[in-house]
């Protein structure tokens, strides 16, 4: 497997390669993860990557999950008019 390329948060386009070095580098939880390196923060709030980078501050000796807040997941955001809210006449 090919680090390097292997695209762990397809939303941000972080790779495992940053994901683990950030880990190595600096110790972090999963939440600090996701603030040095975007990865969760897209499109999707975290629904694909977010176990992926969980079980790899695991793996990899960083703070412990169970320890920490846990990330949220977050719906995408997009902008509509009241009128649609409100079911506007026409």
């Amino acid at each position: 497997m090919n680090e390097k390329q292997t695209i762990v948060c397809r939303c941000e386009e972080i790779t495992m390669n940053e994901i683990k070095e950030t880990i190595e580098q600096f110790h972090c939880s999963s939440r600090e993860v996701k603030l040095r390196t975007r990865a969760g923060m897209g499109s999707c709030g975290g629904r694909t990557c977010r176990t992926v980078i969980d079980r790899l501050v695991e793996q990899l000796g960083g703070t412990a999950i169970s320890n920490e807040v846990p990330l949220s997941y977050r719906p995408p955001v997009r902008p509509i008019t009241f009128g649609v809210l409100g079911g506007e006449k026409e």
